[in-house]
């Protein structure tokens, strides 16, 4: 027996002793961070790790790509937002000058015990206004405000509440029901706020999609199969 030959075979004898599996390994994230207020930057997106709330656990971000990215978090079973880890591209068009704002995602997350929603976070350029969009929502959480209609527009069906958080006035746009993937009209969404007179010809800021995180008790994944925005 070679040398070279012997190696190999007590390489797979070590690799099937440990239970690891040598025909697929582990894809590696060219980034992650377990800094609360980690960022990375590429392809005109900004992710965040952006642990911003009070009672808050450990929480861990990575990226194989500015589309393809998740966080591991362990957040207690208490109340209050305790994170939203997202993605963020910059808009910086009137409403009335937007040619396409629209997003497409794909995202796989726990369904029980936890508290939380997938969701768009669109601002104005001054953070006056906040428009959020729920993809979806598990556990015991709530948009702020008050239920003003449903409405369809953008592609999905919302339940649309209005109030304000002290800082911003903010128009949530919860969907009927939870989905995992599927295609958003921003822009329609943000002349459907326009055209009620919510607010006027607003500078469209920072578009951002991810994970409002309340509780996620013994460590759950958020994962982004793909998401992308396109403002232009």
């Amino acid at each position: 027996m070679s040398r070279t030959l012997r190696r190999a075979l007590t390489a797979l004898a070590l690799a099937v002793g440990l239970g690891v599996s040598a025909a697929t390994p582990a894809q590696a994230a060219v980034w992650s961070s377990t800094d609360r207020w980690g960022t990375w930057s590429s392809g005109g997106y900004t992710l965040y790790n952006n642990v911003w709330g009070s009672g808050y656990g450990p929480q861990t971000i990575w990226a194989n790509s500015a589309t393809n990215w998740g966080v591991w978090a362990n957040h207690p079973n208490t109340g209050g937002i305790k994170a939203y880890p997202n993605q963020t591209r910059w808009s910086g068009r009137k409403i009335s000058a937007l040619g396409t704002l629209s997003s497409t995602f794909n995202v796989t997350v726990p369904t029980s015990g936890v508290a939380f929603t997938t969701a768009y976070d669109v601002w104005s350029s001054d953070n006056a206004h906040e428009i959020m969009l729920w993809m979806n929502k598990y556990g015991a959480v709530g948009p702020l405000g008050t239920l003003q209609t449903t409405a369809t527009v953008g592609g999905h069906t919302w339940s649309v509440y209005r109030g304000n958080n002290g800082a911003n006035n903010v128009y949530s746009f919860v969907r009927t029901s939870n989905t995992s993937s599927g295609a958003v009209d921003i822009k329609a969404i943000v002349n459907w706020v326009k055209n009620r007179g919510w607010f006027g010809d607003v500078t469209v800021g920072n578009v951002q999609f991810g994970y409002e995180i309340t509780s996620s008790s013994g460590g759950k994944d958020f994962i982004t199969n793909n998401a992308t925005i396109t403002a232009g």
